[in-house]
């Protein structure tokens, strides 16, 4: 017998197999005999009936797990982002409580300046403990992977293209930019002509 089966879309593959399965053993124990199958003995269609449920167990079973360890590796996923955030944050604590006695400081203004100084230090050192680096900015090369200008200001005295101001300082994790430098840039008007 050849049978067609067209798969409804919103059914899946296992419901599709266990309606056939359940239509072929309601044949088979209503007449007692297989269905149009010439040549095919009862006890060569229980032994291919049993192969077949056994594959698709083994298969319910192999979707299973795999269901079980795509769902186990986004909860490892999402733990370790938690423990390296937990760690960077660790980091900046004693940052985050130097701030507050800064806050609290009754000194003078060169006091206060000199405790923002060593605090943007401490940060500095948290920064490099987490591998970040500064990108490099004044009097190297304009570089527009690193480099973000404000503006180009005209310097005869400069060589064309060279940073020489730093606003805002940029940084990167190995070879990731996470924030471009903000920078002014020298314009050198004699050398371009050159």
């Amino acid at each position: 017998m050849s049978r067609k089966i067209f798969v409804d879309e919103k059914k899946n593959e296992e419901q599709v197999a266990a309606e056939v399965i359940a239509e072929d053993d309601a044949t088979v124990s209503e007449t007692g005999t297989v269905p149009e199958t010439p040549g095919v003995s009862f006890e060569e269609f229980d032994r291919l009936k049993a192969e077949r449920d056994t594959l698709l167990d083994r298969l319910a079973r192999l979707q299973a797990e795999f269901e079980n360890a795509r769902k186990r590796e986004a909860r490892e996923r999402a733990e370790f982002r938690d423990y390296a955030v937990s760690g960077a944050v660790e980091q900046f604590l004693p940052v985050l409580d130097n701030f507050q006695l800064a806050l609290k400081s009754t000194g003078s203004i060169e006091q206060l300046r000199t405790g923002v100084e060593l605090i943007v230090k401490q940060m500095e050192e948290a920064l490099k403990s987490l591998n970040v680096q500064t990108v490099e900015t004044v009097g190297a090369e304009f570089d527009p992977r690193v480099h973000e200008a404000l503006e180009m200001v005209e310097k005869p005295d400069m060589p064309d293209n060279q940073v020489f101001d730093e606003i805002r300082r940029g940084y990167r994790i190995k070879e990731r930019l996470l924030r471009p430098a903000l920078v002014r840039v020298a314009s050198n008007p004699q050398q371009k002509e050159a």
